[in-house]
């Protein structure tokens, strides 16, 4: 069983800063992708941030330039540093994983989910 476990939401000032943590625990044979989502009252849940097991990354064009995705890979951890927030990013963000248990047996992990307030 994988355990993905999220810190770092929060109440901050438009314009201010907060970064997101998402730690992987149990037993498992390595991670592929590692992605940060959000979903905001009444709409879907987007993908804002994915990061491969290599380094490369992508972002929705709306944080592009504000919000960087990094992991490190020797604590099964991946990170969404979010800087010049905005009302509208708003939301309760989830880190997703992609964790290979064993060779040929790969499955998709969820967090809680931690809400992130932009006050105006």
């Amino acid at each position: 069983q994988v355990q993905l476990v999220e810190s770092g939401g929060g109440l901050v000032q438009a314009g201010g800063s907060l970064r997101l943590s998402c730690a992987a625990a149990g037993t498992f044979f390595t991670i592929h992708a590692m992605a940060w989502y959000r979903q905001a009252p009444g709409k879907q849940r987007e993908l804002v941030a994915v990061i491969s097991s290599g380094g490369t990354t992508n972002y929705v064009d709306s944080v592009k330039g504000r919000f960087i995705i990094s992991r490190d890979n020797t604590q099964n951890t991946v990170y969404l540093q979010m800087s010049s927030l905005k009302p509208e990013d708003t939301a309760v963000y989830y880190c997703n994983a992609v964790v290979l248990i064993i060779p040929g047996h790969e499955y998709d992990y969820w967090g809680q989910g931690t809400q992130v307030t932009v006050s105006s």
